[in-house]
């Protein structure tokens, strides 16, 4: 069993909007991501996507929905086929819980398109 300590997780990398793997559980990714602004509107047809806030505020915004916004210590699930923008006035950090094969936009392919995670060292 490894622990990761998200602080030196975190401060590995400086890159917005571009989740980093952390970890792996039952076919689950674990991702880490800094993020400021706004990302692209999409959504997963077959993925749940659990969005939690470990340092300052997101917003998840729905087309269909009230938006979310997310203090630091607070998570929100946005279902499979739920049209979001995550979105936040500074730079925060988040923790993405995800099926390993989600792209992290969904349904678009956009210049942000991750299809390969960068994986944090063990070492952390």
């Amino acid at each position: 069993m490894e622990k990761v300590n998200l602080a030196e997780a975190f401060a590995s990398f400086n890159e917005q909007w571009a989740p980093k793997l952390v970890g792996e559980l039952n076919g689950q990714a674990v991702k880490l991501a800094k993020v400021e602004g706004e990302f692209d509107w999409h959504y997963h047809d077959d993925a749940d996507e659990l969005f939690l806030v470990t340092a300052g505020e997101v917003q998840i915004e729905l087309r269909d929905e009230p938006d979310v916004t997310l203090q630091e210590g607070e998570f929100a699930i946005v279902p499979s086929g739920v049209e979001h923008r995550p979105t936040a006035d500074s730079e925060a950090e988040i923790m993405l819980f995800e099926p390993i094969e989600t792209r992290n936009t969904g349904n678009v392919e956009t210049e942000r398109t991750r299809t390969e995670l960068e994986q944090i060292e063990d070492s952390l």
